[in-house]
């Protein structure tokens, strides 16, 4: 390893080597000139730690070699340390600082004091030194922790675009199979299709939960995942899961119950939908694992103001139990109690980590206590905002689920296509049918349709395209009244959703889609075109 290097600056050999012999305890280099030209050439080629310099010198003197020193980029801020016998007047020493010295030593010099003064100042280089390496390394590490980012980046991208595109081919013929299966059990059939066309129903909607879970889960990875604030009604969110679920706990023989406290308040402001998704990951859990006994969904109000409610959930069941070790493992991804109980039960194992990771998004942290052969207790405080309950509107103040309206349905899919038209059907709708974006534009330019049910991907022109050109077509003739543009999709992200809202659609719905979700946006359309 090279050692530091100290310039020594003297006209004199007899001073130059008086102060080696000074600093002869420093482990450096000593590098001698006699003379300011001699100096500077050698601090063009050579890195200095710092520099002892006499000022009384024949044709360039110390003050005029240190001028031109800092002049220079390399020797800017080299430490300089002036040595001279005329220091009769204060003069001396300013104008030494003055030039950018750090110092000024008489002589004869005292060797203490050289030695003091040189080793504040090599100290100061070695840190720096180390630091600048300090540095070099960091960036290094920098360099290499961006290339990984962007790494990570493009993994996630791919992902997410792996994600996107396995769901909408799932969602799509899924679409078809639950939509034709809704169709179906209202027609005519014996007890054993409808049976049958239930447990058909049923394990499409299984298959739908698993992508729903891995879609969530790659969201929330991802911090894609945003918590809303809507008006929603807690007693409507745990009906519709006492509904979904209530026939599972009639197969499995298991009392399902669901106890709201009076005292909570109808209107609530939250997320309703991230809501219902923990609760229905820890009921259909707990339906899951007891074979008898029963599972209790329970709400308790615990604090409330008069714009805020903090509410205590619990699901209680009376189920195999969990096991203290298996506890600590029990939020994590793609992970259950135990290797049989994922082979006997099934699942993805994300429900619970999705759960755990929404619930602390909404400001809240899940617990459980469980025992096993005893049951299990999963609970959570969550608090919400409500506001007073307005005035319910009549009847009559409701556009009355649609007759005449005009619909086109633009779908690539042939059997979509079907599903959206017999759904239609049963609400007492029609629809005219476009197989891509072109003719959904220009069925659109001759017929001026109220309604557009429009799937985002589709052959010659997309939807998102395809309403582009919807609503510049609408503002270069100056209508009135805009069609009403659903996206009826496949595709199920929140970028997804922004696209489309962004490119002039007015709601969302995804595939597979429900009669009562259709119902809700086209009653909106209604009142949206009514008004």
């Amino acid at each position: 390893m090279k050692k530091d290097k100290i310039l020594i600056v003297d006209d004199k050999e007899e001073n130059l080597i008086s102060l080696e012999r000074i600093l002869s305890d420093f482990d450096v280099e000593f590098v001698r000139a006699s003379s300011g030209e001699d100096a500077l050439k050698y601090t063009l080629k050579d890195e200095f730690a710092m520099a002892v310099l006499d000022v009384q010198m024949p044709e360039m003197d110390g003050y005029e070699t240190l001028e031109l020193m800092r002049q220079r980029k390399k020797t800017k801020y080299l430490p300089v340390i002036f040595v001279s016998a005329i220091h009769q007047s204060d003069l001396h020493i300013i104008k030494g600082i003055e030039t950018g010295a750090v110092d000024f030593i008489p002589k004869p010099i005292i060797p203490e004091v050289l030695k003091g003064k040189v080793s504040v100042f090599l100290d100061l280089y070695r840190q720096r030194k180390e630091l600048d390496l300090l540095l070099v390394y960091l960036e290094k590490k920098n360099e290499e922790l961006i290339i990984e980012k962007n790494k990570a980046e493009e993994a996630t991208k791919s992902k997410s675009l792996f994600l996107a595109n396995m769901s909408h081919e799932i969602r799509s013929p899924m679409n078809g199979i639950l939509g034709l299966s809704k169709i179906l059990q209202q027609s005519n059939l014996d007890s054993e299709q409808k049976d049958m066309l239930d447990v058909m129903a049923r394990s499409g909607e299984n298959l739908i939960q698993i992508i729903n879970d891995i879609l969530d889960y790659s969201k929330i990875e991802a911090g894609q995942i945003e918590i809303e604030n809507i008006d929603f009604d807690i007693r409507k969110v745990t009906d519709t899961i006492f509904h979904l679920l209530n026939y599972k706990a009639i197969e499995r023989e298991v009392d399902f119950k669901i106890e709201v406290d009076e005292i909570i308040p109808e209107n609530l402001i939250g997320d309703s939908f991230r809501l219902n998704q923990i609760l229905m990951n820890l009921a259909n859990n707990a339906l899951k694992f007891t074979q008898n006994g029963s599972v209790t969904l329970s709400i308790k109000c615990i604090e409330k103001t008069k714009e805020q409610v903090s509410l205590f959930f619990s699901v209680k069941d009376t189920g195999i139990g969990i096991s203290k070790d298996a506890q600590k493992k029990l939020f994590r991804e793609f992970t259950q109690s135990d290797k049989s109980i994922t082979r006997e039960y099934g699942g993805t194992g994300l429900g619970l980590a999705i759960s755990k990771n929404l619930t602390q998004l909404m400001g809240g942290k899940i617990i459980v206590e469980s025992e096993l052969g005893i049951g299990s207790e999963f609970m959570f405080e969550l608090r919400f905002g409500h506001k007073e309950k307005q005035k319910n509107m009549t009847t009559d103040q409701y556009i009355k689920p649609p007759s005449n309206l005009s619909i086109l349905v633009a779908e690539d899919n042939p059997i979509n296509q079907k599903v959206v038209m017999l759904t239609l059907r049963m609400m007492g709708l029609t629809c005219d049918i476009a197989k891509n974006g072109v003719e959904a534009l220009e069925m659109y330019k001759k017929d001026r349709y109220q309604v557009i049910l429009m799937d985002m991907q589709m052959p010659v022109l997309d939807g998102i395209s395809a309403t582009e050109k919807i609503r510049s077509f609408e503002n270069a003739e100056t209508i009135k009244e805009p069609t009403y543009i659903v996206a009826l999709t496949a595709n199920s992200f929140i970028e997804d959703k922004q696209r489309c809202l962004e490119a002039g659609m007015n709601d969302f719905l995804s595939k597979p889609f429900k009669e009562d979700g259709l119902r809700k946006i086209l009653n909106e359309a209604s009142k949206s075109i009514a008004l």
